[in-house]
């Protein structure tokens, strides 16, 4: 088992391991404990009841976050022409053809946190898939990223949008804001989060989808919400 620092052992006193806490406890406790010397990114985590193998039940969609993420969202864009144009005026910060995604191959060139591609590029990006699909930057029409209009999408990833995937054991993981958020709009956040993932729930399901809710700063513990205060 990997020691912890002082610091860490210091806050994880504060954090009482059996209570499911209200939103707005919640989000005071993990602004205190999110005590590193950087701004720590305050994540969210979901344990559903879905069946990871089941093909029907995965979870792959995205949603936008009121406040955004408070993180400098890097986009890579696979378009040609006009589409290529548009998505550098929206910000993208890479844009690219067959070039990009040779690049992606040879040398395994990730230096990027989301993947949109124009439909007709998914000849030349669907041979990426070894290399992005581990890392969960394969573009995809469920997610968003494949997309005819990847102006609209690249100012949505870069506003906030923020794409929901479960990973092997079912459970969902995602930013939802910085430490230095204020509370109201972090509170926020996680309520538009939960309410938005609620909605995705895939049909086959039997019982509760949603069935433990964490939130967590990046270098401290994870603070355990009470779902019944949630609309799902």
């Amino acid at each position: 088992m990997p020691k912890h620092s002082k610091r860490y052992n210091e806050i994880v006193k504060k954090v009482e391991r059996e209570k499911f806490y209200s939103l707005e406890e919640a989000v005071k406790l993990i602004k205190e404990i999110a005590n590193a010397k950087f701004n720590e990114t305050i994540e969210l985590s979901l344990k559903t009841g879905i069946d990871p193998k089941k093909n029907e039940q995965q979870v792959r969609s995205t949603i936008s976050l009121p406040h955004g993420t408070g993180k400098n969202v890097r986009v890579l864009v696979f378009a040609v022409g006009p589409n290529a144009q548009a998505a550098k005026e929206a910000g993208a910060d890479y844009v690219g053809g067959e070039e990009l995604a040779q690049k992606i191959l040879s040398e395994g060139f990730t230096d990027f946190d989301v993947a949109i591609a124009s439909p007709d590029t998914m000849g030349f990006v669907g041979k990426l898939g070894k290399v992005l699909g581990p890392r969960g930057l394969m573009p995809s029409p469920k997610s968003g990223t494949v997309t005819s209009n990847v102006a609209e999408a690249v100012k949505s990833f870069k506003a906030g949008r923020v794409e929901v995937r479960n990973d092997k054991t079912g459970n969902l993981h995602l930013p939802v804001g910085k430490r230095d958020f204020d509370a109201e709009k972090l509170a926020e956040n996680i309520k538009s989060a939960v309410q938005q993932i609620n909605s995705l729930r895939p049909q086959g399901i039997k019982g509760r989808f949603l069935q433990k809710i964490v939130v967590s700063p990046t270098m401290g513990p994870g603070v355990k919400l009470d779902l019944s205060q949630f609309e799902i």
